[in-house]
C-alpha cells in the first residue's frame, strides 16, 4: 500500500495562525519550515524569528514545551525558496487577501516538489478561485485546509476540494491530519466560510441582533450562552474576544462580499453590528489588545457599554429560573423557553430557533450531510451538540412546527421557509417515526435524498470508539466488548480476548478502595488469561486521584488507622501493577493527578494523549503524595544518577522534589515527560480516539517481545545531608514569604521521604521502606487542622485554600 509520507512541512505566513500551525507540527514531531517576507531591517528572517519567540509567551501555550519552538526552521521568500522542494506538504496561511495569495502561489510554484500537496488555510475565500493561479500540474494536489484557532486545542480541520482536486489527495491529507495531527476532519463544500464559520458566525451575528432586540448585557448573555447552553464556557462575547474582533470582522466581511440576498435569505442580518464597529474603531480587538467586549483592570472585569462608549462594571448573572429550564430534557426545555415571557428566555429561544432555521436552509449548499454540520460545530465552536442533534433530541417534527410558526409570524430573521425534507419523507419517518437527520443507517444528505454512512478510510480503523452523534449507530465503550467482571467502581472487559481492559467508573475516575480492589483483580486475571492489561476509560479525565470523600467517613468513624489502611492498600496496588508478570499499560487522556499520576507511573508503560496533564497535586489539599509518588521520584533519581558520571544524587532529585512540593502539573504530555512523569520510551498519541488502539497494540507487542517485570532492587537515597540542603532552601522560601508555614511543613515531610529520612547519604533502601515514610507523613498531615481546612475547602468549593 502506498502511503503519503509527511517528512517535512512548509507553512507560509508567520502570522497568528501560521506560527501556531507550525508549533503544533512540532508538537507531533513533524519537521517544519516557517516562511514569511524578508524583514526590511535587520536579519532577513526577523519576522519569522519574532513570531517564533512570541510562541513561547502565548497563553494557553500553542506548544507542548516552550523551548521546542526553536525546532521551527525560520525562512524567508527571498533566500530560502529551495527549501520548499524538501517539503511534502505546503500550508499557506498568509493574510486573507485573494490578490496576495494568488501572487504568492505564482512565486512558489516553480520550487515545489512534484509530489507535494499544497493547501490553503483560508477561513473562507474560494478554494477554486485560489487554484486558478497554480500551474495545471499542481491543481490536482491543491485543496483547502482550514484549522481553527488555537490550532493545538481546537479539534476541527475542514478540508475543501476544488473541481480539479484528486480524491486520493484528500484521502491522504485526511489520514495525516487525523492520525498525525490528532484532528477531527470534516469535508466542506467550497462556499463562503465553509461550514463551521458559516453557521457559527451567522449564529454570532444573529445572537448580537437578538441581544439588541431584548436589551441584554454581554455578561448576562455569556452566562446564558456558555456551559448552561452546552456551548464553550467562554460564551458568545468572551469567545469573540479570544478569537479576535478583527478576525471576526474579516469573516463577517467575507460573508458580506461573497453572498447576497439571493444566495442567502438571511443576508439582511449580516451587517456589521454597531457595537463591533465601535470597538474596531477604538482599536479594541479583543484579548490580544487587552480590550474588546470585556476588559480586565486589575482584578476587575469590565464590559463595554455602547451607549456611553466606556467600560463599566460587569459580573451580572442570568436569572436562575432559566438556568433551571436549561437543565430540563431537550423537548421540555425548548417549549419552556419558547413560552417564557421574560427577555432572557425569549432570547434563548430566538437564538436556538435561528440556528435550526439557518442550518436547515443551508445544509444542502454547504455540506454533504447533517453529520458534517454537527461535528463541525462540536469541534470548531466547542458545542456539546450541533444544531441538528439538539433539534432531533427535542422532537423533530414538533420543533420544526414551532420554528415554521415563528417564520410565518415574522419573528425569525428570514422569511425563507424550512426545506420540504424537514416535514415529509425519510427524515420525518426515520428512527421509528420519531424523525431526525441522524440514524443507524447514516446522516441525511439532502442533495442525494438518502441517509449516508460515514466515509470509511483505513485510518478510522485506529479508532475503536469514534465520537458519535445522537442517533448514529456505532460502538459505545460503556457496553462494548465482553465484560469479564464489573462493579460500581471498575469494569474489566476485553475487545479481542487478548488484552484485558480496566475502565474506572467512579466520578472523575477517583481512586477508591473499591477501584484498588478492581485493579488488583485485573492484574490477577491478566496474568492468568491475557497478554496484558490496559487501564483506559472512554472519557476524561484519566483519574483525579484518591477519593478523599470516600475516605472521610472511615476517618471520622475509626480515626487515622482507617486512612493508614487505605493508603497501604493503594501502595500495594501500585506495586502489584509495577511487578505484574504481564505488561500493564496506562492509556492517559486529560488529567492524571495525585493518585492518577501514581497509577500511571507504576504501570509498565504509558501511552498518553497529547492533551494529558500529569502531576502530584496533593499539596493543594494539605497532604503529600501517599500512594508511591514520592517513592517513584526517589527511585527515578537514583536510576538517573546511576546512568550518569556524577555521584551526587541531589541534582537528579531536585526537579522531582520541586514538582511534588509545588504541585506542578505538566500542561501537555510533552511537558509531563520533561518533568519526569512520562519516560522517553512512553508514547504520545495525537488523536484521543486512537489512544486505546495504540495502548492495546503496545501491550501485545511488549508481551510478544517476552516482557518480564523489572527486578526488585534496593537503591541509594540522598540521606540526611541531602535533606539538610533542601531544608535550607525551604527556610529561605518561608522566611521570604514565598510559602506559608504549613506549606513549609508539608514540603519538609516531602523532603524527608524523597531523601530517605535520617540515614547516611548513599544508604540503600527499598520501595517499601520509602512507602512507609510516605504513609506516616500522610497520616500525620490528615489530622492537622490546616490540612483539614484545605480538604474541606476543596470538597466544598473545588478551589484550593491557602493557609
Amino acid at each position: 500500500m502506498n502511503r503519503f509520507n509527511v517528512r517535512k512541512v512548509a507553512v507560509l505566513g508567520a502570522g497568528v495562525m501560521g506560527a501556531q500551525i507550525a508549533a503544533h507540527l512540532v508538537n507531533v514531531k513533524v519537521p517544519v519550515v516557517l516562511f514569511d517576507l524578508p524583514a526590511k531591517e535587520g536579519p532577513k528572517n526577523g519576522i519569522v524569528t519574532k513570531a517564533i519567540e512570541n510562541l513561547k509567551k502565548l497563553k494557553p501555550s500553542p506548544i507542548g514545551v516552550a523551548a521546542d519552538a526553536d525546532l521551527i526552521v525560520a525562512a524567508n521568500y527571498e533566500e530560502h525558496m529551495a527549501l520548499l522542494g524538501e517539503c511534502d506538504l505546503v500550508i499557506e496561511a498568509i493574510a486573507e487577501r485573494m490578490d496576495w495569495k494568488l501572487d504568492l502561489y505564482q512565486k512558489i510554484a516553480p520550487h515545489l516538489a512534484a509530489h507535494a500537496i499544497v493547501a490553503s488555510n483560508t477561513s473562507g475565500l474560494s478554494i477554486t478561485k485560489l487554484s486558478e493561479a497554480l500551474p495545471e500540474a499542481i491543481k490536482p494536489r491543491f485543496c483547502g485546509i482550514h484549522f481553527f484557532n488555537p490550532p493545538r486545542y481546537m479539534t476541527l480541520v475542514e478540508l475543501i476540494a476544488t473541481p480539479t482536486t484528486q480524491p486520493e489527495i484528500l484521502d491522504q491529507l485526511e489520514t495525516f491530519v487525523t492520525s498525525g495531527l490528532g484532528k477531527g476532519v470534516v469535508r466542506a463544500k467550497d462556499t463562503p466560510n465553509f461550514i463551521a464559520n458559516r453557521i457559527g458566525i451567522a449564529g454570532m451575528l444573529a445572537t448580537m441582533k437578538e441581544v439588541e432586540n431584548f436589551g441584554l448585557t454581554f455578561d448576562v448573555v455569556d452566562d446564558l450562552t456558555g456551559k448552561r447552553l452546552g456551548r464553550a464556557s467562554s460564551g458568545t462575547f468572551r469567545t469573540a474576544d479570544v478569537v479576535g474582533l478583527d478576525t471576526m470582522a474579516h469573516v463577517i466581511k467575507t460573508l458580506q462580499d461573497n453572498l447576497n440576498a439571493e444566495t442567502d435569505p438571511f443576508y439582511a442580518s449580516f451587517g456589521t453590528p454597531p457595537v463591533l464597529k465601535a470597538l474596531l474603531e477604538k482599536g479594541h480587538l479583543g484579548q490580544k489588545a487587552k480590550a474588546g467586549f470585556f476588559k480586565k483592570v486589575g482584578r476587575d472585569i469590565l464590559r463595554f457599554d455602547l451607549e456611553s462608549g466606556e467600560y463599566v462594571p460587569s459580573g451580572e448573572k442570568a436569572d436562575e429560573v432559566y438556568g433551571r429550564m436549561l437543565k430540563k430534557p431537550a423537548g421540555e426545555r425548548l417549549k419552556l423557553l419558547r413560552n417564557s415571557t421574560g427577555p432572557q428566555g425569549r432570547f434563548l429561544w430566538a437564538i436556538l430557533r435561528n440556528s435550526f432555521h439557518y442550518a436547515a436552509v443551508h445544509l444542502a449548499s454547504i455540506a454533504d450531510t447533517a453529520r458534517d454540520v454537527d461535528l463541525a460545530m462540536r469541534w470548531g465552536f466547542g458545542m456539546k451538540q450541533g444544531p441538528f442533534e439538539l433539534w432531533q433530541e427535542a422532537g423533530w417534527l414538533e420543533v420544526a412546527k414551532m420554528v415554521q410558526e415563528d417564520i410565518d409570524a415574522g419573528k425569525a430573521l428570514s422569511k425563507a421557509p424550512l426545506p420540504d425534507w424537514v416535514f415529509k419523507g425519510p427524515v420525518v419517518e426515520s428512527n421509528g417515526g420519531a424523525g431526525g437527520v441522524h440514524t443507524a443507517q447514516g446522516s441525511w444528505n439532502p442533495t442525494k435524498g438518502v441517509f449516508e454512512p460515514r466515509r470509511q478510510l483505513p485510518v478510522v480503523e485506529r479508532q475503536p470508539f469514534p465520537e458519535l452523534l445522537l442517533g448514529e449507530a456505532g460502538p459505545r465503550f460503556a457496553d462494548a466488548g465482553t465484560t469479564i467482571e464489573e462493579t460500581d467502581a471498575v469494569r474489566l472487559w476485553t475487545l479481542d480476548d487478548e488484552v484485558l481492559i480496566a475502565s474506572i467508573k467512579t466520578k472523575m475516575h477517583a481512586i477508591s478502595p473499591e477501584v484498588c480492589e478492581g485493579l488488583m483483580q485485573a492484574v490477577e486475571l491478566a496474568e492468568a488469561r491475557y497478554q496484558g492489561l490496559v487501564v483506559w476509560s472512554g472519557d476524561e479525565p484519566f483519574s483525579v486521584g484518591a477519593d478523599l470523600q470516600a475516605m472521610l467517613p472511615a476517618f471520622l468513624a475509626v480515626g487515622v488507622a482507617a486512612i493508614e489502611d487505605a493508603e497501604g492498600f493503594m501502595q500495594q496496588t501500585m506495586l502489584r501493577l509495577r511487578y505484574a508478570s504481564v505488561p500493564v499499560v496506562s492509556a492517559i487522556r486529560g488529567m492524571a493527578l495525585g493518585g492518577g499520576c501514581e497509577l500511571a507511573v507504576y504501570s509498565g508503560k504509558r501511552v498518553a494523549h497529547m492533551e494529558s496533564y500529569v502531576g502530584l497535586v496533593e499539596v493543594g489539599v494539605g497532604l503529600i503524595p501517599g500512594a508511591g509518588g514520592l517513592t517513584y521520584i526517589a527511585r527515578r533519581a537514583a536510576e538517573n544518577a546511576q546512568a550518569s558520571t556524577g555521584k551526587d544524587l541531589l541534582p537528579f532529585l531536585t526537579e522531582g522534589f520541586t514538582a511534588a512540593a509545588m504541585a506542578k502539573v505538566g500542561t501537555s504530555a510533552i511537558e509531563s515527560r520533561s518533568i519526569g512523569y512520562l519516560l522517553d520510551s512512553d508514547l504520545i498519541v495525537p488523536h484521543k480516539d486512537e489512544l486505546l488502539y495504540v495502548a492495546l497494540n503496545e501491550a501485545k507487542a511488549m508481551f510478544r517481545a517476552g516482557y518480564r517485570a523489572p527486578h526488585k532492587r534496593l537503591f541509594p537515597v540522598a540521606g540526611r545531608d541531602g535533606k539538610a540542603t533542601v531544608m535550607g532552601q525551604l527556610v529561605n522560601m518561608r522566611d521570604g514569604g514565598f510559602i506559608s508555614q504549613h506549606d513549609f511543613h508539608i514540603a519538609s515531610l516531602i523532603a524527608n521521604v524523597v531523601t530517605g529520612g535520617d540515614v547516611d547519604p548513599g544508604t540503600l533502601v527499598s520501595e517499601e521502606y520509602l512507602m512507609t515514610l510516605e504513609r506516616q507523613a500522610f497520616c500525620a498531615l490528615i489530622t492537622h487542622p490546616k490540612t483539614q481546612e484545605r480538604i474541606l475547602g476543596m470538597l466544598n468549593t473545588g478551589k484550593p485554600v491557602r493557609n
